[in-house]
Order: C-alpha cells, then structure tokens, then sequence
C-alpha cells in the first residue's frame, strides 16, 4: 500500500507536470497585467451565539475558498480547513469569514485532498474540539506523523456514522500533491452528509420537474445572494422564504467535470450541493482537475440538487480567472438554462445559512 497510486474513474490526461506548468506561468505573466481583483466577495455578518450554542438547526457558513462550517445533526463540521493568510506567494484575496478562534469546537473535519489550499495543517492544528478528521486513502499515515491521532481514511463509496450523521467519500476527477515525491500517493473526492432517514431508500425521489413556485414558497433568501445580486442591473426586494430542513449536503471537493456526478445524483437525494466554480482559466491546463462555472451548473443538474452553493473562488489567485469572471459566468449560465434563480445561493463570507 505504500507505493499505491490512485486514479480518476475515467483515463483524463491531467495537466500537471512540469512542463505544462511552465508553459502556464509564462501565459500567465501576460495576462495577469489585464486582469481585475478590485472586486472582493462580500463579507456577512456573523452569528457567533447562534453557531456557538446551535446543534438543532442544520445551517452552512462559507469561511472561504472550500472551507465552510456545517451544522448538522448536531454535529459542527469543517470541510477542507484552509484559513491560511496566503498560499505560495499570493496573498490571501479577502479574509476568512470568520477568524479560526472563534470557530466553535469542531465534531468532524472533512478533507477532499491534500492539495494545499485545501488542506492547511497550521489550520488543522489551531482548529479545537475532539476534531474526527474523515481523509482520502492514503493520507491518514501523514497526518499521523504529524501528530493527529483521530483520523480515518476511507476509499470511494465508504461510509462512517457519527452521532446519527452518515458521511460518504464519493469520486471527483482531479489528483494530489504536496511535494515532488507524493503524486497520486492519496486518493481525492467529495463528501456526501445524510442525516437519520435521509437516504435514498426512505425518501420519494426528487422531481426534476419541481415548479418554480414550489421552490421559492421553498426558499429562505439570506443576504448572502442579495449582497451579490444587488450588484446586478435588475433591483429587486423579496421577502424572506423559508427553506426546507435540508437533510442530505453534497460538498464536491476540487474537481474537473465527469460522469461521476451523475452517479452520485443516482445513490443520493441531495438538497444542497457546494460546488467549485473558481481556477478554472485557461482551460487548456485546468479543465481537467476544475470545472467551469458553466460545467459546475451542469454538474449541479446532474446531481438532481435542490439549491447550488459556489465555492473555491474568492480566497486565492490560483489560476487566470477572478472572483468576478465567475461570478458573471455563472449568472450567465444560469440564465441561460432557465434555471430558477433562487436556487443559487451565493453566500457571503461569514453569514450563515439557516436551513430552517
């Protein structure tokens, strides 16, 4: 098991050697000198009593980039701990939503891979509480030399329940890193969440043909997407909804598109998905390992999801694109494909998501 390396579903020429990587840098330094990153993602205001007391209500706060705190079933969840002020020579974009010492203690922590701006073990270290860390194959004999004892590996499709919360590793198309020894050492994917009754045995499947009526009587809007639509040139005031209790979150990790997600739409009925829409320009050399916002909707759909969650943009300059390019990509798309608008939630950093 120590020389194992793992591999995508499908046979995808990832585009991450040394090489390619320089042919990328040097496109880069061009185009850089054309980009705008005067635009920052909003920064919420933060419910630290509600976090700190809450184990009832399921909620979800975008800390930044792939970081969120998810409640649910009573646990405090922290998926892909990164509250790093800068990763490798750029600084940080906009600060985390909330600062790592005001994080309530953490139950579970759930790693996508050991890429470095999804896995920051300063952060890891700072996190409290009894921190069950859920990680790839491969990575647990890692972070054990590095002083974690609670760690669990799991390959795809393995599921653990803790405290009545069923978590499931679930493929992604990408690959792994932390030094130029350890390519492909440990495994990468998502992670599904499932509360008590919420697999798909139990439940009536998800209609793809929900009205738009359904879902917004559905909705609860948070000042999460108004603080990005009231950016956008149509201004409109719309009264609070509230949203089902969601039982069944879909964090996707890093990932280019692939068939695999509608697999995972196929075993789970998911009401929230966390999507990746960021580091996908150019796409000659990220298209495999990260979708583009156009691929990350289609990716949503596949996966018959209730409501869309962006991430993995905002935090760091990691490839061409910028926080505001896919914003506006994916509200492009979205009108596009005639999909109702409150169902793409953009959160604010910080300000959390009551799924009441």
């Amino acid at each position: 098991m120590r020389n194992k390396k793992f591999a995508n579903q499908d046979q995808v020429e990832q585009h991450n050697s040394f090489k390619q990587f320089k042919r990328w840098r040097q496109e880069r330094v061009r185009k850089l000198k054309l980009k705008d990153y005067s635009y920052r993602v909003p920064q919420g205001e933060t419910d630290l009593p509600f976090l700190a007391s809450n184990r009832e209500l399921p909620s979800i706060t975008w800390i930044g980039h792939s970081t969120f705190l998810i409640q649910l079933g009573g646990l405090n969840i922290v998926t892909d701990p990164v509250w790093s002020g800068q990763m490798a020579f750029q600084k940080r974009l906009a600060p985390p939503g909330i600062p790592i010492k005001d994080v309530p203690p953490v139950d579970v922590v759930l790693v996508s891979h050991s890429h470095y701006d999804h896995l920051s073990i300063a952060s890891l270290r700072r996190l409290t509480g009894g921190r069950q860390l859920l990680v790839p194959a491969g990575l647990s004999s890692k972070l054990k030399l590095k002083g974690f004892n609670n760690v669990r590996e799991f390959h795809w499709w393995e599921s653990v329940t803790i405290k009545g919360v069923k978590f499931t590793f679930v493929p992604s198309q990408h690959w792994t890193r932390r030094n130029p020894w350890d390519t492909n050492s440990s495994h990468w994917g998502g992670w599904v969440m499932e509360t008590a009754g919420a697999n798909r045995a139990d439940i009536e499947p998800h209609s793809k043909q929900q009205t738009a009526e359904s879902i917004k009587a559905s909705y609860q809007e948070t000042a999460a997407a108004s603080a990005w639509k009231a950016e956008q040139p149509e201004k409109k005031k719309r009264a609070v909804r509230h949203a089902v209790p969601a039982s069944t979150i879909y964090f996707a990790g890093d990932s280019g598109y692939f068939r695999g997600f509608k697999e995972i739409g196929s075993r789970f009925q998911i009401d929230v998905a966390l999507m990746p829409i960021g580091a996908y320009e150019p796409e000659w050399f990220m298209s495999p390992q990260h979708v583009s916002p156009e691929e990350a909707l289609q990716a949503f759909e596949d996966t018959g999801a209730k409501w869309f969650v962006p991430m993995h943009y905002g935090a760091f300059k990691l490839a061409d694109d910028t926080p505001r390019e896919a914003l506006d990509r994916l509200e492009a798309e979205r009108c596009r494909r005639c999909l109702e608008k409150e169902r793409v939630i953009v959160l604010p950093l910080g300000e959390t998501w009551k799924l009441t």
